[in-house]
């Protein structure tokens, strides 16, 4: 028995150093660099042939390109609503990645600490720079070509990922198959994106043989934004269709409404990344329970040792005890953690399509009073934030989440059942009995004295429509007296209701830390919470620049502008090819006017006069015609 922690600790040892053992030849890190490389090469590419809508005149040898050469964007976070789940994998695809500079592993330089935000930006700023050519390639209006290099782009990465899952699949911590279960949704999102871009090749490629009709320019106005202000200008139904109690109570799909590509990659992005986590956190688990489980035998050897005649050994079954607990309930909540977090996900974007919708109806008042004009740059900025922020606030906010839980399973445990494990049921009884009477009691005064107040020291109402009484005190010399020998119970009271707003709002406060649309902080203090704000700032964006009633304005301007410049195009087309004599378009906009004023004389009288041009005899003599005629 003395050797069993030996053997424990040289059984662990050997169990990792054989799935340690393993060293790929694939460094993806490394990769990552080199990566760059090709991504340049497309991003150079898709910009030659990207071609600029409004040439600058230039002095130096840009000229020589023509008007080729446009700095392409990956997506618009913005305005963009067709291809959103497109994008929303092609962001499931850096998960990883994410999670690599989540770690602060990104180490590339031997720099100070306090350098640290710099290498982290760096580092960003390289994985968005490895990863552009998945956007690029799925947003260029060019297909063929950007088919074919996304195409090429993902199966090189793909190919890497299998290659190195490959020769590692297992790991040191979970064991069997612990390098797939970190790279599988890595892997499924290159998939669905080699097949999306094979689809989209398929596509251009009958296109360009003429198979199939190239498609239509992506509109200004969407289809559910066309459907949105009909919906408004349709007069309301006499009576509401009845609803679901799923419709009701959790959510209800509105098809003249949806979430830009931002909010779903947002979403995909933090589903993968908290499974990441959640898998990265069950290794330290599984590392930190064997080394408990090795320093629980080293005890029980000690215990053994003694002959369980030690002083220490009632302190060392407790400590074990504890040990063992703390193992079991960090294990159960991780279920419950998780799925808090996911719900929190769905609940987020639920509550944006609702304040969208208020924004959009202009009702403001579910926002603080700061917040109803928030600064326009700070807004800008908190789109890009946005999304950043609301994966971290996610992961963050399941680690508190899975701390509070276990705190609270720890309390259930050691309160409700290890009393009844150790045979004292009835002590546990007798003492949660008791907590429930005192707390009762005091619930119950506290709620007497309401119904106190309100049947003895209140006039009674003013009329029997009221739904309480007025404010006006009654009986006052009793309730002088109440309010006296009160006072001094009430002080010990206040004790007690200090305590549980303390409670409760740090149990808020951390059940509600993942949730960025909602803010932590009092009345008057929201402005210190950052996530909120990039919330507030995010909706105003998005409410500006895709507000459906605004964006048909807009839609109708540019139609009718574009169908005036057809029409005179196709005028001064006709009239070019016209044999006979040019005809000037003032004098036949003038001779249109004296048409009109001829057959109606009293328009004349309603003409701003000019001098010099005899316009006013000219009416006098329209006037008199008129008299004559009659």
């Amino acid at each position: 028995m003395h050797r069993f922690p030996a053997e424990m600790l040289s059984t662990t040892s050997r169990t990792r150093q054989l799935n340690g053992t393993c060293v790929s030849s694939v460094d993806l890190e490394l990769f990552l660099h080199y990566s760059l490389i090709p991504s340049l090469f497309i991003i150079l590419v898709l910009s030659v042939l990207q071609r600029r809508e409004r040439r600058k005149q230039r002095d130096d040898t840009s000229h020589l390109l023509g008007n080729h050469f446009e700095i392409i964007i990956p997506l618009d976070l913005v305005g963009t609503f067709s291809n959103r789940w497109s994008y929303g994998i092609a962001f499931g695809a850096t998960a990883n990645k994410v999670m690599f500079l989540f770690s602060e592993g990104y180490q590339p330089l031997q720099i100070p600490q306090w350098a640290q935000a710099f290498v982290l930006l760096i580092g960003g700023m390289e994985v968005g720079l490895s990863h552009f050519p998945f956007f690029a390639c799925l947003s260029s209006e060019f297909r063929l070509l950007s088919s074919i290099l996304g195409f090429g782009y993902s199966l090189i990465w793909f190919a890497v990922t299998v290659l190195y899952i490959t020769e590692c699949p297992h790991g040191q911590f979970l064991g069997r198959y612990e390098t797939v279960l970190f790279y599988w949704p890595s892997l499924l999102c290159l998939a669905f994106l080699l097949g999306r871009f094979l689809h989209m090749f398929v596509k251009a490629l009958r296109v360009h043989l003429g198979w199939e009709l190239q498609m239509e320019e992506k509109p200004f106005l969407e289809v559910h934004q066309a459907q949105h202000v009909k919906r408004l200008l349709r007069k309301p139904p006499l009576q509401e269709i009845k609803k679901s109690w799923f419709q009701t109570r959790i959510y209800e799909w509105d098809p003249c409404f949806q979430f830009p590509s931002r909010m779903i990659g947002t979403t995909v992005l933090a589903f993968i990344c908290l499974y990441l986590f959640i898998i990265i956190e069950f290794c330290v688990f599984v590392y930190v329970r064997d080394e408990l489980d090795v320093f629980e035998g080293e005890l029980e050897s000690y215990i053994t040792s003694v002959n369980q005649t030690g002083t220490l050994t009632p302190v060392i079954l407790q400590v074990k005890e504890l040990m063992s607990v703390t193992k079991g309930v960090w294990l159960v909540t991780i279920l419950p953690a998780s799925l808090t977090c996911v719900s929190y996900l769905f609940h987020i974007l639920a509550c944006y399509r609702k304040h969208m919708k208020r924004l959009w109806a202009g009702n403001k008042h579910f926002l603080p009073l700061k917040f109803h004009n928030p600064s326009s740059a700070e807004s800008v900025v908190a789109i890009a934030r946005y999304s950043g922020w609301q994966i971290a606030y996610i992961l963050w906010g399941y680690l508190i989440i899975h701390v509070v839980q276990s705190l609270c399973g720890m309390g259930i445990m050691y309160s409700l059942v290890l009393p009844v494990i150790h045979n004292q049921g009835l002590e546990m009884l007798q003492g949660l009995g008791i907590g429930i009477l005192t707390i009762s009691i005091v619930l119950g005064l506290v709620i007497l004295q309401v119904w106190i107040a309100a049947t003895f020291f209140l006039q009674p109402k003013m009329s029997a429509a009221d739904r309480q009484k007025p404010l006006a005190l009654n009986n006052r010399k009793v309730f002088h007296n109440f309010n006296y020998f009160l006072f001094f119970y009430n002080v010990l009271l206040g004790l007690g209701a200090c305590l549980s707003r303390l409670l409760i709002s740090c149990i808020l406060g951390t059940w509600l830390i993942a949730r960025i649309d909602r803010t932590i902080m009092q009345n008057g203090y929201e402005g210190a919470d950052m996530g909120f704000s990039a919330w507030i700032g995010m909706l105003y964006v998005d409410h500006y620049h895709t507000n459906p009633v605004l964006v048909s304005f807009c839609n109708i301007l540019i139609t009718g502008h574009r169908e005036r410049r057809l029409q005179r195009a196709i005028k001064y087309w006709c009239l070019n090819q016209s044999a006979g004599p040019r005809i000037s378009t003032r004098s036949r906009t003038r001779w249109l006017l004296l048409q009109t004023l001829v057959n109606n004389p009293r328009l004349a009288m309603l003409r701003k006069s000019r001098s010099g041009h005899g316009s006013r005899d000219f009416t006098q003599i329209l006037l008199a015609c008129s008299d004559s005629g009659r």
